[in-house]
């Protein structure tokens, strides 16, 4: 079966195969984790608004943790250096944390375990699939890498951080720990637009087609260690279950379906978000979490014969 006619499978709920042979728990441990993980970055930045206990001053942008771990995202910086800025150093050791981080992690993990914004965009998309929505308008995907692009180019055209004036991430957070409630409901109607956009204009439209940010960190993980690996393929019964839950569909297929080309099981996208969605509702445990340099296709014919 095709990765498009996997899009159109009319699987309405994936996973219950999974649930059935490993249990709720283990056929959703990697979305909980994601969850909590996104919660709790949330949290770090609240506790000294709320309670005088601050462990991390700033935002995803910007912060300071425990006062000492300068931690800042590199597209700020980019932004920042295009736009004429002169960068502190403490900015500069905390983007080379972060690159550093998502070059062994791989970069559009931050799409799936630290941004909020996809917490909204996976309830769009259940709410598509629960209405019985249907694709709604086609988008490139590589769209993203143009508005990537022409965030770069106002930067260094207007001297300013463009992205950081409507970044929705960055008003949400600034709004909560300020408490600004000017701040707060810009990035709720903002928030808003996304989710309706993602539910009734296109599937998986600002994730997958349009955002910057993940554009820029798919970018920085096309060298990244860790990787989803389809290292038990062989046993894969065509359920499609991980077709209907992936936000990056076309990752899946070389890994699953090449051991007759002689393609490794490593998802070696740089597109694949690392969200473990995949090893969630395979009742087969085709899938795993594992490194790029696992990738010997040892399940095609010529290895079997060799």
């Amino acid at each position: 079966m095709s990765v498009a006619k996997a899009a159109h499978s009319g699987l309405d709920n994936p996973g219950v195969s999974a649930v059935a042979a490993k249990g709720w728990l283990a056929a959703n441990k990697w979305l909980l984790a994601r969850r909590l993980c996104q919660v709790l970055v949330v949290a770090v930045f609240l506790t000294g608004p709320l309670w005088g206990v601050w462990i991390a001053k700033g935002n995803l942008a910007s912060s300071l943790t425990f006062g000492i771990l300068p931690l800042t995202d590199p597209l700020m910086v980019l932004q920042a250096l295009l736009a004429g800025h002169v960068m502190t150093v403490s900015a500069l050791v905390g983007a080379a944390i972060v690159l550093g981080v998502y070059l062994l992690v791989g970069g559009r993990m931050y799409c799936s375990w630290v941004c909020p914004v996809n917490a909204v965009t996976d309830l769009a998309h259940w709410l598509r699939t629960r209405l019985g929505i249907e694709k709604g308008l086609p988008l490139n995907r590589n769209t993203r890498l143009w508005v990537l692009g022409g965030v770069l180019a106002a930067s260094a055209a207007t001297g300013t951080i463009a992205w950081e004036l409507a970044n929705p991430v960055t008003m949400l957070h600034r709004g909560l720990v300020t408490g600004s409630i000017l701040t707060f409901g810009s990035a709720a109607l903002v928030t808003l637009a996304v989710f309706l956009f993602d539910l009734g204009v296109v599937q998986r439209g600002w994730c997958t087609h349009l955002c910057p940010v993940g554009a820029f960190y798919g970018l920085l993980g096309r060298a990244a260690v860790l990787r989803v690996s389809a290292v038990n393929r062989s046993a894969c019964d065509d359920c499609m279950d991980c077709f209907a839950v992936c936000p990056e569909r076309h990752v899946i297929a070389p890994a699953l379906r090449g051991a007759a080309k002689g393609v490794g099981p490593v998802i070696m996208s740089h597109d694949c978000t690392n969200c473990g969605r995949c090893i969630d509702v395979c009742s087969k445990t085709v899938f795993r979490f594992d490194t790029r340099f696992h990738n010997v296709p040892s399940d095609a014919p010529s290895a079997r014969v060799a």
